[in-house]
């Protein structure tokens, strides 16, 4: 069990541990700063009490991230053993149409939420008048996450790399987990909303 898994997984390699330390950060590290921006508005202060500056500094910080978060991926799956994974001609198509709807579902979640919607910004105050229900949410709960996942798996799949596979699942469970964490606060941030809105309305 051990020899057939060296011959997928070479785990001495150094760019592997940084790819998988660099999944499992950027959520982590997202999830306690919005936190702390929320309750300490730290971010915000920063920038002379501007909180959509603030938010905007943070969204280049996790775009940044994100970028390197995939060339640290990309590098370490060159680095580890390759094997057939599909046959001909699925080997390509199978990969391409992976990624190409992975992207959609990233591209058109961000450009339904836009850059305040995308990048917590509720974290900072800036909450959206209604929940985003078009297209790709009503398709999936979280089209973000699920088209990160597809396109980590494409990429393995693309290069023939069953380690960049095992990544991938490790990848969709860090979303499950940093979900867990964000959806019941961004929940808490709107229920007050709502809350403070009904209060408004009984004392006019």
């Amino acid at each position: 069990m051990a020899s057939s898994l060296s011959t997928l997984i070479d785990l001495s390699k150094p760019t592997l541990i940084a790819s998988v330390a660099s999944i499992a950060f950027n959520p982590t590290a997202w999830n306690i700063v919005a936190r702390n921006e929320y309750r300490n508005k730290t971010i915000t202060r920063i920038f002379g009490g501007n909180a959509r500056h603030g938010c905007y500094f943070l969204a280049l910080c996790i775009f940044s991230a994100g970028l390197l978060r995939d060339s640290l991926y990309h590098r370490a799956l060159l680095e580890q053993p390759q094997a057939k994974i599909l046959p001909e001609p699925f080997d390509t198509v199978v990969p391409a149409v992976l990624f190409g709807l992975g992207q959609i579902f990233v591209v058109t979640s961000t450009w339904a939420l836009g850059v305040t919607g995308t990048f917590l910004g509720d974290y900072f105050g800036i909450l959206m008048d209604h929940r985003v229900e078009g297209f790709p949410f009503n398709v999936l709960r979280d089209p973000m996450y699920v088209g990160s996942t597809m396109s980590f798996a494409a990429t393995a799949l693309w290069f023939e790399r069953p380690a960049g596979l095992l990544i991938t699942v490790y990848v969709y469970i860090v979303y499950l987990i940093a979900l867990r964490f964000e959806g019941p606060f961004t929940d808490m941030i709107y229920s007050k909303r709502a809350s403070a809105q009904a209060k408004s309305k009984k004392e006019l």
